[in-house]
């Protein structure tokens, strides 16, 4: 089995993480940066940091943001929200994140997938999927969960990867934010019809879902947000309750 990975989800709004429901009610939970540099200490492998601030203002608070991760934290971080377009990912990767993550953007235009892949490499192209299910079918969202497509969760992921897309991070919204575990069986089979990472959000509540979907699921990582910010599980803890449990955990160098 190779080693699995686990990747605290920082959602940031002007240089600060916050924590809400659907960017609702949003509370403050400590600076991006400490909080991150506290996650890299205590053993997680990546991090990742989502900026839901929506404004001019909040996109270079954001860069400059990077750029002090980038400085001060040594292990792997990804960025993501509101990528749009190839300046939007050129801007970011330039400012020193190791990878981004799309979403919405890629559905609506897949060859920005092409774009970045061709210029950067497949390394530093993650694609994040929304998906629920509905009628019997995981059908694609975006805008976090609000607006249906006309695009299916295994056949838009083998699309993405065809693209060049390097890992997916797959989230079910039916299970995100319950803390009542992964659907596995979903994991399993997207694990199964890819040959690139799958990075499993949404749904975690306690050690056993996450070793769950690192095993059933065949999940290459675990995400997760609230667990970690709120000291429900404590990363250096989960890692060793994880490694007992027989599975290979990858090793923080830090």
């Amino acid at each position: 089995m190779v080693a699995k990975r686990i990747i605290p989800c920082l959602d940031v709004k002007d240089g600060r993480t916050v924590k809400g429901v659907h960017f609702v009610g949003l509370q403050d939970v400590g600076d991006a940066v400490e909080l991150g540099r506290f996650y890299a200490m205590s053993g997680a492998d990546e991090l990742v940091y989502l900026d839901i601030s929506a404004t001019y203002e909040g996109r270079h608070t954001f860069t400059s943001l990077v750029e002090r991760i980038s400085k001060e934290i040594n292990i792997p971080f990804t960025v993501g929200g509101g990528i749009s377009s190839m300046e939007d990912a050129a801007r970011l990767l330039e400012a020193g994140a190791d990878k981004i993550s799309i979403n919405s953007a890629a559905v609506y235009n897949p060859g920005l997938i092409d774009e970045i892949a061709a210029k950067y490499g497949s390394q530093f192209v993650v694609v994040a999927i929304d998906a629920k299910m509905i009628d019997g079918r995981w059908t694609v969202t975006t805008k976090g969960g609000r607006v249906l497509t006309d695009k299916e969760l295994f056949s838009w992921a083998a699309e993405a990867q065809s693209r060049g897309a390097g890992e997916i991070l797959f989230t079910s919204m039916d299970h995100d934010g319950t803390k009542k575990g992964y659907p596995c069986e979903t994991f399993a089979r997207l694990a199964d019809s890819l040959s690139i990472p799958i990075i499993a959000s949404g749904g975690a509540g306690c050690v056993k879902d996450i070793a769950d979907v690192l095993t059933e699921g065949k999940a290459d990582a675990a995400l997760a947000a609230s667990i970690f910010h709120y000291g429900e599980i404590e990363i250096g803890d989960l890692k060793r309750q994880l490694t007992a449990m027989g599975i290979p955990m990858a090793v923080n160098k830090i």
